[in-house]
């Protein structure tokens, strides 16, 4: 009797008919690659990683965002979009999914609670969460407008994987985690901005939850003071996982 698949992702499915259900999985065959990471060799399995690419939008890395209507010289946000133009090519090639992780939030904030709103509008006035942009009229950071899209200068590809969030953590009250778990992921590279914000607390939830937690530096950037970016470095070597260079990791694959 034909058994078929049963599952979103051909990484963790069943087979069924009629008459049998079969719950094993195919074991993945290592795809193991080494590159530096500080004083010491780091190798990763390409079968079981994944690439997190958090809120690179254009409310944060373009020069009509929000970031810089109040002020902010969004130049470094914007340094990861060509290392990640040409790393992630490489990753899909090698086989290793793509996720795009970025703020996206309900137009009526009901799951956005007032400590979050006061981020991005402290005193109540100006421009603000599912406010509108003076240049445009987008309104900020609100799921399917153009303040919450990714730049245009990084395509998503069929075959990737899109995530709201609604916190500086992308794994609150998202499907983030059960995403990764469908993916038979155990390795994670984060990518994106703001370093010491969104990407670090995902980075440290990623960690509590388990996964294994890789910073390419080159990829990561942040309009905080440089001190922010060094302590964030230090904090993931230290506690959370490992920090690597994109170019080191492209000629590894």
């Amino acid at each position: 009797m034909t058994l078929r698949n049963l599952g979103a992702s051909p990484r963790n499915g069943w087979r069924v008919s009629a008459g049998q259900v079969d719950l094993t999985r195919a074991s993945a065959q290592p795809r193991p690659v080494s590159v530096p990471a500080g004083a010491r060799a780091l190798t990763l399995d390409m079968a079981r990683t994944a690439v997190v690419v958090v809120d690179m939008q254009n409310d944060f890395c373009h020069r009509d965002g929000w970031l810089a209507h109040i002020g902010v010289d969004v130049t470094p946000a914007r340094a990861p979009i060509e290392p990640l133009r040409a790393l992630l090519p490489d990753l899909r090639k090698a086989g290793v999914p793509v996720i795009w992780l970025n703020w996206g939030n309900r137009p009526d904030l009901l799951n956005i609670p007032p400590s979050v709103v006061h981020i991005y509008k402290p005193t109540g006035e100006g421009v603000g969460l599912g406010d509108p942009l003076p240049k445009n009229g987008s309104p900020v950071l609100e799921l399917g407008s153009w303040a919450a899209a990714i730049v245009d200068e990084l395509a998503v590809e069929p075959g990737d994987v899109q995530v709201a969030k609604y916190r500086f953590s992308g794994f609150q009250d998202t499907m983030l985690d059960s995403i990764l778990r469908n993916l038979n992921v155990t390795t994670l590279l984060f990518t994106g901005v703001n370093a010491d914000q969104c990407v670090m607390c995902t980075l440290q939830d990623a960690s509590f939850l388990g996964y294994d937690c890789v910073l390419v530096e080159d990829c990561t950037a942040t309009t905080s003071p440089d001190f922010c970016m060094q302590a964030t470095l230090f904090n993931v070597r230290q506690c959370f996982g490992f920090v690597i260079d994109s170019k080191d990791l492209a000629r590894a694959l």
